[in-house]
């Protein structure tokens, strides 16, 4: 019920603590994209999509504070969850923007922090797995290479070859883990997801990114750089594969409707953009610049679209529904957060 500021929820808690964890990748969103309009030398534009991810980044970081102090039995319930690991990957990406900005400091205050949540959270979701699992269990690579891809940017930041060489390690470890996902994985999803679905692509286009900035440290030279280098391209090659076939399953199977999990969409379609920027540097081939200026506009254009179909979804809502905060389904008016 609605509380006196009008921002209480049915349970009588604040309205961020109803959000379910899939919610994290509204702050993925923004963010990469970001980091991408950087590359691209759009500052103004970058900065203000970054205000707008670290706003929800602080409202989730709450949210999380909230579950983990005042209600353990859902936050335990939720730590199972493939979609709980978007906590440790938007907080690396939005150190990677931070480093961007040479706020290399508090980059690695938000590495220490993700480092301490990942291993925790990937442990409940490993002992939790099941058979044709939705595109959220992708997230255990995208988390692990979001590790990565933050360490490779401070190693190379302050020539730390010991962090440059962990780095390696979570790259090498993310790309095995996205073959356990994808083992596990219902291609059902692609014609019937909801949005998730499209982290399949997106957990290789972050794991080329990974491998970009790996190949462009001076840490690796000779066979390993090289290595890297061709590794690069085929991750990229493979998350652009993705990338078309998700892209001709939306044509044929058109779900238009709102759903949290369509923030899940755009993350993959800014990550895919933003790869084929740091590609281009990295490995030489200058035709990946302008694909992925392309594909970062779409990126943009997508998340203009959810957020006119989050606000029509809330428009829409009934009385009934949850009141104070924005609606955390596809189902408006529902009340109730969807788990994932």
């Amino acid at each position: 019920m609605r509380g006196a500021g009008g921002t209480r929820s049915r349970r009588g808690r604040p309205w961020p603590a109803d959000l379910p964890p899939a919610a994290g990748a509204a702050v993925l969103a923004p963010a990469v994209l970001s980091a991408g309009l950087e590359l691209l030398g759009r500052e103004a534009l970058s900065l203000a999509f970054f205000a707008v991810a670290s706003a929800l980044y602080l409202v989730l970081a709450y949210d999380f504070a909230v579950r983990l102090v005042r209600d353990r039995g859902r936050f335990r319930t939720e730590a199972h969850t493939p979609s709980a690991l978007t906590a440790v990957a938007a907080t690396t990406v939005i150190g990677c923007r931070l480093s961007l900005m040479d706020r290399q400091a508090a980059a690695a205050v938000l590495l220490a922090l993700a480092a301490l949540l990942w291993p925790g959270l990937l442990i409940a979701v490993e002992r939790h797995w099941k058979h044709r699992m939705p595109g959220g269990a992708f997230l255990v690579c995208v988390a692990t290479q979001g590790l990565a891809v933050l360490s490779a940017m401070l190693a190379d930041a302050w020539l730390l070859d010991w962090l440059a060489r962990a780095a390696l390690a979570a790259f090498c470890l993310g790309i095995l883990l996205y073959a356990q996902a994808l083992a596990r994985f219902d291609l059902r999803e692609v014609l019937r997801g909801a949005g998730d679905h499209w982290v399949a692509g997106g957990a290789l286009a972050i794991s080329a990114l990974a491998a970009s900035r790996l190949a462009a440290s001076p840490a690796w030279t000779g066979g390993p750089h090289s290595a890297l280098r061709w590794t690069t391209l085929a991750l990229l090659a493979l998350s652009l594969a993705w990338y078309a076939v998700l892209l001709g399953a939306e044509l044929r199977a058109w779900r238009p409707r709102y759903d949290i999990r369509r923030w899940a969409t755009v993350f993959p379609l800014g990550m895919t953009a933003a790869a084929c920027l740091s590609a281009a540097g990295a490995t030489g081939v200058a035709g990946l610049r302008p694909l992925g200026a392309v594909l970062l506009w779409i990126a943009v254009g997508a998340w203009l679209l959810t957020c006119a179909a989050l606000a029509s979804a809330g428009l829409r809502r009934r009385p009934g529904g949850a009141a104070g905060g924005p609606p955390v389904s596809g189902r408006p008016g529902s009340g109730r957060p969807t788990r994932h």
